[in-house]
């Protein structure tokens, strides 16, 4: 199992999709390449101190892929993600977030926001009366760079992130909404 982290007075919760290898291993979320990514967002981009925030997952376990696993991960199930909601539910009212990021589909599907990303991000939903926005997984990200298209996404994660940022009543520099503006 591999549950939060955080502050335990965050006003910002993120919650991505379930463990992978090496957050299994350091009993951790988003400790592997998509939580430095993750943690650039937060710390670089946004200006908060990663301890600041609350880190948890919809899936507090690794999904298994079967015998051998290694290093491959796969999204949780619909029933696995329900195992789990008790305990995601109980966090959120602990916390008591003024907004949760929903850090993929799978997050938001946790959460019982539907749809592809690309639709459900730009605007706040909400989940037991708190504003959600949905974005890009950082893992996306990754991948997306690999692509050529990295530019392109990390724009779209990062309007999201300022809209986070403007909700919250945070200060936003002018160098900071020029991120990722194309020329």
């Amino acid at each position: 199992m591999v549950f939060s982290v955080g502050s335990l007075t965050a006003r910002l919760m993120f919650v991505g999709e379930a463990p992978g290898a090496e957050e299994e291993r350091q009993r951790e979320p988003f400790v592997g390449p998509a939580g430095q990514k993750l943690t650039q967002i937060i710390e670089k981009a946004m200006g908060i101190p990663r301890s600041e925030v609350y880190i948890s997952n919809i899936c507090k376990f690794r999904p298994s892929t079967g015998p051998g696993q290694g290093t491959n991960n796969r999204q949780p199930t619909p029933d696995e993600m329900a195992s789990c909601l008790a305990y995601v539910t109980t966090e959120i009212a602990l916390i008591r977030p003024e907004i949760i990021v929903a850090l993929g589909a799978t997050a938001a599907q946790g959460l019982g926001i539907e749809g592809p990303v690309g639709r459900l991000r730009g605007r706040f939903h909400e989940f037991q009366g708190i504003p959600v926005m949905v974005t890009y997984h950082p893992s996306y990200l990754l991948r997306e760079e690999q692509t050529g298209d990295g530019i392109r996404a990390k724009r779209a994660v990062w309007e999201d992130m300022l809209k986070v940022m403007e909700k919250l009543g945070l200060p936003i520099s002018a160098k900071q909404r020029g991120y990722f503006q194309t020329k």
